[in-house]
């Protein structure tokens, strides 16, 4: 790549660039600028020629054109190993530009602000700076491009240790990051246009996203794969780590449960999160005492697990935390004491999540499959008990409704078939993922049964409907009193007369929650 002799200076944030451009200066560079980039540096004091000097035209249309002009073009995209386009540059006494130093305007943090019109919207599609990257950025081997701030120290550095000389190498990268620069910008913008449409669609038929690598992980799900995370550069994540080491593939999967599932409470609520599901699930007035109901339904599996509250971790809690082995441990907020006491276990990763606004990505569930990818909203609907349906002539008693609504709110995050046995404030027994219904309800019994916990007057929850009777005998015998289902199975009469059978309450929802 030939020495970089001028370079064209044109952005909308102007941070650090009268220092960039006085050290480009100081090099012998020349530099060309336009609109308030060439007044600031004019008021810095930063030698420069502006637009107008090479094209002869003044900036028109208050500023929507001024770099879009042949003789700013030639100069970018002229090859210089072609002698044809080195004589017509010649000819029209034009030089080559070198660098483009460009950065966009703020589209995406435009269209997050509160209040914003369409047509101030509209204003914030840049159009001259999109092209100038794009030009640089084509002819990589000959210009280098400049798409952001955080660049201008590593350019000249690389400029002062190469003799002003770019290597082509660096000068590819940073085309490459111009590309991908330009086509989020534009998936924002035809996102924000697809919006104002009047016939949406709730599934475009095109799929764009554009997301930044946050970091790589050490591993994927096992230690032979790979695997980094990314977020989308509109969103932070959810959660700030304050403390501990790094975080997992498989952490980042069940922290998504860990912080979702206690916000479905109002009261102090505990979720132990183990390889995706629940393991035990508490509320209560204390915050402590919500944790010893979480953690009694399977203390088992609850070792390395990721507990997640709702409200800000006390010390009472923190002590009981510290007496046991868990991978993560998040809260809205930590007392300051109860901080001190979990960051004593070094390896324990404290995360610190988000206010309830931040937690409701915009984004759907997205899965990948041998051919393409399944897309769906998410799994977001909350138990509204005046919609659902008591299928039985018992009606559930208050401390029963209560039950059933507790287990329904947490349902959903068990992976299917998902039973599961508790009473107001507590899970029991919870079975998870199994082929048959009878097997994940005969499991659930089997972890309340080795925790001791007496199923006599519980509530039985099925993420959907029961196709046969037998998952209803087996709840009564275990002791529930109370089931909640979809309904909907061919043999719901059936279903329906074995509760009537033992005297159980029933309630369908009409509503089912698999989760695979």
């Amino acid at each position: 790549m030939p020495k970089i002799k001028t370079a064209l200076i044109s952005v909308y944030n102007k941070s650090g660039i009268a220092n960039f451009s006085r050290r480009l200066s100081e090099l012998g560079i020349d530099i060309i600028s336009t609109g308030g980039t060439s007044a600031l540096l004019k008021k810095e004091g930063v030698s420069h020629r502006q637009v107008e000097d090479i094209t002869g035209f003044p900036a028109r249309l208050e500023g929507r054109v001024k770099t879009l002009h042949p003789n700013i073009f030639m100069g970018i995209l002229a090859l210089r190993d072609r002698e044809s386009h080195l004589k017509t540059l010649s000819e029209l006494g034009l030089a080559g530009i070198d660098m483009v130093v460009v950065n966009l305007y703020p589209f995406v943090e435009t269209i997050n602000k509160k209040g914003i019109t369409t047509s101030e919207v509209l204003e914030q599609i840049d159009i001259g700076g999109v092209s100038l990257l794009r030009a640089a950025a084509k002819n990589y081997r000959n210009v280098v491009s400049v798409s952001s701030p955080d660049e201008y120290e590593s350019i000249l550095g690389t400029l002062y240790e190469n003799d002003t000389t770019i290597p082509e190498d660096v000068s590819l990268k940073s085309a490459t990051e111009v590309f991908a620069t330009t086509s989020a910008y534009d998936w924002y913008i035809s996102r924000y246009l697809s919006e104002l449409s009047n016939d949406k669609e709730y599934f475009p038929d095109h799929i764009y996203a554009h997301f930044e690598k946050v970091q790589e992980l050490r591993y994927g799900e096992n230690p032979h794969q790979k695997a980094a995370i990314y977020h989308r550069p509109s969103e932070k994540l959810p959660y700030n780590q304050l403390s501990g080491k790094e975080l997992s593939y498989n952490n980042l999967i069940d922290i998504d449960s860990a912080i979702m599932l206690p916000q479905e409470y109002d009261r102090p609520a505990v979720a132990i999160i183990k390889h995706t599901n629940p393991c035990g699930v508490g509320v209560d007035d204390e915050l402590s005492k919500a944790f010893e109901k979480a953690l009694s339904t399977d203390s088992e599996s609850a070792f390395g697990g990721i507990i997640g509250v709702n409200c800000t971790l006390d010390v009472p809690t923190a002590e009981k935390i510290s007496q046991m082995f868990v991978e993560v441990v998040l809260a809205p907020e930590f007392e300051p004491a109860a901080f001190e006491i979990l960051s004593e276990k070094k390896n324990l990763r404290i995360l610190k999540i988000g206010k309830s606004l931040h937690l409701k990505s915009q984004l759907p569930e997205i899965k990948t499959v041998n051919g393409g990818l399944l897309v769906q909203d998410k799994d977001a609907l909350k138990p509204q008990p005046d919609d659902y349906k008591i299928v039985t002539s018992r009606k559930p008693s208050k401390n029963e409704f209560d039950a059933l609504i507790f287990g329904w709110k947490l349902i959903k995050y068990v992976k299917s078939n998902a039973v599961i046995y508790c009473n107001a404030d507590k899970t029991l027994g919870i079975g998870t993922g199994q082929p048959s219904r009878v097997g994940a309800s005969e499991i659930a019994i089997t972890k309340a049964q080795k925790e001791k916990l007496d199923l006599k007057g519980s509530a039985v929850i099925s993420d959907a409907f029961f196709p046969f009777r037998d998952g209803i005998d087996v709840a009564y015998k275990a002791g529930a009193t109370a089931v909640i289902q979809p309904g909907g199975s061919i043999r719901d009469d059936e279903v329906i007369a074995a509760a009537e059978e033992h005297n159980m309450a029933m309630i369908f929802t009409g509503i089912r929650h698999f989760r695979h």
